[in-house]
């Protein structure tokens, strides 16, 4: 049964209400954040698919390790690990004295059953790729094996965990959202009534309107500084924003449109906090389709695209070029090249040695998501300039992307958002062989020695080896030209002026608002 609200919508008057309104600033007790547009699919952190989804997790649980705001990997429910010689087992120890909301103290045996839960035959769980590297992970999900043989519980407060290959990165997957853990107990319907052991316990739910969470004052990290955090739900910028400026919104994601009005208006560009997402933008090139099989023609097209005037125009300055599929908060070094410039006789001449004077046509597909629409065209008069005739196909956005897992598109216009902060998080899914089709890899990119490297990085604990490995295969990649390499985008926030010790997160789930407090001196 879904808990909600007797009143049939949250009102102003209600918000104001709980949040002291504008009222002496000591009665202020909650905070608003209008981030989400939508729903969140489930509060069930197996069924964590979208980023309500993952934000509202990262409130209620804890995974053994967490993310912080500036995208880093740090002990969570778990206070250190070791790793075996040969990078295969990972040892766990927990913290001490953790208990799930409902006073169940953790131990290693809910460790144990929430992995054996998100990966059980039969499961719903939306992704269950971060655990499928634990040793018999396969076989139990395929039910093949009725033992999850790679975890086990060594004690109450120690767990073993091993994988079947190396992987450096394992820490960093069980920070997603998806490997939170649950009680042991957790049944079918813990996504109504979810129990964790997070900074905030569950509160209500108003299906497409907030949902409600109230501080742990026992949480190991600290209790809050807030004693109500409320996640409404705005799917219109323009109503968000309203909502922000008449004082009943504490945290506002800055539409693009609306960039240039805040930064040139001084006390509204006093509210602003930006950093760098991990988040990019490009269009895929297909790489097995006619003539775009030809890295030639690949490297015409992003000769092609004028993409600091895309940048400046379409998305308000807010990223960078991109050199790559790194991004710059990845890599401190940064890539050692320049992006491909805007330079069309180049392209042409690059065409032409490729046999295709009189140019090429192709399809270029894009969901009908207005900022992707706008890029398409864009593009598509850029191209072009150089003779690349490209249709725009416009289709909802699941259906866009079955047709490019399918290998049915020429060009797709698309973004990829880290699911973890780490360059494996752009390398492996988007150009990696293993990943063609449904694992991410929608340009069909196949390079035996940049598999070679990324495969490499992934089984080495070496972290500046790490980095010299992913940088070289970035560098394979870039050559033979499988994307047009567009921009990384920057997060843009509006604070209010009596929120104190928000960070921007660079990665969705890094933030959840437990270090946050409200300015109690004056009134707002």
């Amino acid at each position: 049964m879904r808990r909600l609200l007797v009143l049939t919508g949250l009102s102003l008057a209600t918000l104001a209400g709980c949040r002291g309104g504008t009222a002496d600033a000591a009665n202020r007790r909650s905070i608003v954040d209008s981030r989400d547009t939508y729903d969140p699919r489930s509060l069930d952190p197996s069924l964590s698919t979208d980023v309500p989804t993952g934000r509202a997790v990262s409130y209620v649980f804890d995974g053994l390790t967490r993310f912080t705001p500036d995208a880093r990997v740090v002990p969570g429910l778990a206070t250190r690990w070791e790793v075996s010689p040969d990078g295969r087992t990972y040892t766990f120890h927990l913290r001490p004295g953790v208990k799930f909301h409902d006073g169940t103290p953790l131990t290693a045996r809910a460790v144990v059953a929430t992995f054996r839960r998100v990966l059980a035959p039969g499961s719903t769980a939306g992704r269950t790729w971060p655990l499928q590297p634990i040793e018999g992970a396969a076989a139990f999900l395929g039910g093949k094996s009725k033992a999850l043989e790679g975890v086990a519980a060594v004690d109450d407060s120690t767990v073993k965990v091993t994988l079947h290959e190396p992987l450096s990165i394992f820490p960093k997957f069980l920070a997603m959202p998806v490997a939170s853990i649950v009680p042991e107990n957790a049944g079918a319907d813990f996504g109504q009534h979810p129990i964790g052991t997070g900074p905030w316990k569950f509160v209500e739910w108003k299906h497409d309107d907030y949902l409600k969470f109230a501080k742990n004052a026992s949480y190991f990290g600290g209790a809050p500084g807030i004693d109500t955090l409320i996640a409404r739900i705005i799917p219109e910028p323009s109503t968000a924003q309203a909502e922000f400026e008449s004082g009943n919104v504490d945290i506002l994601a800055v539409a693009e449109g609306e960039t240039r009005n805040w930064e040139q208006t001084d006390d509204k560009a006093a509210r602003l906090q930006s950093a760098p997402a991990l988040r990019l933008y490009y269009l895929a090139i297909n790489t097995t389709r006619g003539p775009l099989a030809d890295a030639r023609v690949r490297q015409a097209i992003n000769l092609a695209i004028d993409r600091k005037t895309i940048l400046d125009r379409l998305i308000a300055g807010r990223g960078r070029l991109a050199a790559g599929v790194i991004p710059p908060a990845l890599d401190s070094g940064g890539p050692q090249r320049d992006p491909y410039p805007y330079d069309t006789v180049k392209a042409k001449q690059l065409l032409a040695a490729a046999g295709h004077a009189n140019g090429i046509d192709v399809e270029l597909w894009s969901s009908q998501d207005a900022t992707f629409a706008r890029l398409a065209q864009t593009i598509q008069g850029y191209l072009a300039k150089v003779g690349i005739r490209a249709k725009i196909v416009q289709r909802d956005a699941s259906s866009v992307r079955e047709a490019a897992r399918n290998g049915q598109v020429d060009l797709y216009m698309k973004d990829w958002w880290a699911d973890y902060p780490d360059p494996d998080a752009f390398l492996y899914p988007l150009l990696h062989s293993a990943s063609k089709g449904v694992g991410g890899n929608v340009s069909f990119y196949g390079n035996a020695t940049f598999d070679s490297l990324v495969t490499t990085a992934r089984h080495t604990q070496d972290e500046t080896f790490r980095m010299r490995l992913a940088r070289q295969a970035d560098s394979v990649a870039f050559a033979d030209a499988p994307m047009a390499y567009l921009f990384f985008y920057n997060e843009l926030y509006a604070i209010q002026p009596w929120i104190r010790g928000f960070q921007v997160p660079q990665i969705f789930n890094g933030q959840p608002l437990n270090a946050v407090r409200i300015e109690t001196a004056g009134t707002r």
